[in-house]
């Protein structure tokens, strides 16, 4: 891929940490939430919080779909896969790993005789169900707007081609109600929460619904968003920005991520999400509770292909394991290194929590590249050698 490298330069990186503790006030702190996952993992891979000035704090937010599935939702896919053995489940690689309820996950389940299979895309779910017209093929669908457009089409395409032998969990979320519920939600002021001054708006997400959404949360609760890459500079640059923002006492959208992010997004695929799916009018997400309108059912005229209504399947909220603080950090208010379980108990090979299971959770990305923390300065030339040394050997 083009232009990669050159947003991994370590001497602009450099340069650009410079630059923010010129311009980042001695005289206050600064506390940015990078709301996206891959931004987590881009931050500890590369090492970008060791270049910032010590009063300039980025604080995990819960951007990672896997991470905010609640126990309740797996457990339902558990349930249906263990008690119709003429049903395939298939889901992505990440959701096999979540820890369920009674010491289960997905991955168990299939130890035991569920038929559980990993897909790379939906449209691998609905080539099975083609291929396995016997039996019935349930997708388990979870992500935020950025894999929403793909069951969508998924689904449309089972319609139109009349497979009766397929259908969709739906767990689709939305990053607009989230961060509306980090900042004004009464559960999360009782769970508890931390200032903030901005947020690192997502990529993938933003390349779908556009830059728009955003500029809700910079009127009315004057918190500045800039929306990056993936990369560590685009990181950085918007850290920058932000910084810029604050002390000039401005709370506006912008968009660092301009070369992928438009204003208005991809109108194709918000139309097909918008004819597929409604809103539902409240869902539980880990960490933050039940959340109003933030996340998305199958339209009625498509319940043949819902797998809730077509096996009358029911959710019951679980509370999560007390030993384990993925709520807490989801949330912001605890660090990975704030929970006891971590590195111990709870690791990527054996992880207690959600958080800990996916690559763009927080506890997965600080547990993986946690050790590059004390490479100084030029840590993101020195990250990024010694994960391809790790890649290659």
């Amino acid at each position: 891929m083009k232009y990669v490298d050159e947003f991994r330069d370590g001497t602009l990186a450099a340069g650009l940490a410079r630059a923010i503790a010129r311009e980042a006030d001695t005289g206050r702190d600064y506390a940015f939430m990078e709301f996206c996952g891959g931004h987590t993992h881009a931050i500890s891979r590369y090492g970008v919080t060791d270049l910032l000035p010590p009063n300039v704090r980025m604080i995990h937010g819960p951007g990672c779909p896997v991470c905010v599935l609640p126990i309740g939702r797996v457990d339902m896919a558990i349930q249906l896969a263990l008690s119709r053995p003429e049903v395939i489940l298939c889901t992505y690689g990440d959701c096999l790993r979540v820890p369920a309820s009674d010491g289960l996950s997905l991955l168990k389940a299939k130890a035991r005789g569920a038929d559980v299979r990993m897909v790379y895309s939906a449209a691998d779910a609905l080539a099975l169900a083609a291929r396995e017209p016997a039996r019935e093929v349930v997708f388990f669908a979870i992500g935020f707007e950025t894999t929403t457009p793909p069951t969508a089409l998924v689904l449309r395409q089972a319609a139109a081609q009349g497979v009766t032998n397929f259908s969709v969990i739906c767990n689709h979320v939305l990053t607009p109600s989230a961060i509306s519920t980090i900042l004004e939600s009464p559960e999360v002021r009782r769970l508890g929460t931390v200032p903030l001054d901005g947020f690192i708006g997502p990529a993938h997400v933003s390349t779908i619904i556009g830059s728009q959404p955003y500029a809700f949360f910079a009127e009315e609760y004057r918190k500045p968003v800039v929306i990056a890459g993936f990369e560590p500079l685009d990181v950085m640059q918007a850290i920058r920005m932000l910084v810029r923002q604050v002390n000039e006492g401005r709370a506006e959208v912008e968009n660092e991520f301009a070369r992928a992010v438009v204003p208005d997004g991809n109108l194709k695929a918000k139309t097909l999400v918008a004819e597929t799916f409604e809103l539902r009018r409240s869902f539980e997400w880990r960490g933050l509770g039940l959340v109003p309108y933030s996340a998305l059912r199958i339209r009625a005229a498509l319940a043949p292909w819902d797998a809730e209504a077509k096996f009358g399947l029911d959710y019951r909220p679980v509370p999560d394991n007390r030993a384990c603080e993925c709520g807490a950090i989801l949330r912001g208010v605890k660090k990975p290194t704030d929970c006891k379980l971590f590195g111990t108990v709870c690791t990527p090979e054996t992880p207690m929590g959600s958080c800990m299971v996916s690559s763009e959770g927080a506890c997965a990305a600080h547990y993986n590249y946690g050790r590059f923390r004390d490479v100084p300065v030029r840590v993101v030339e020195g990250a990024a050698r010694l994960n391809a040394n790790q890649e290659t050997a």
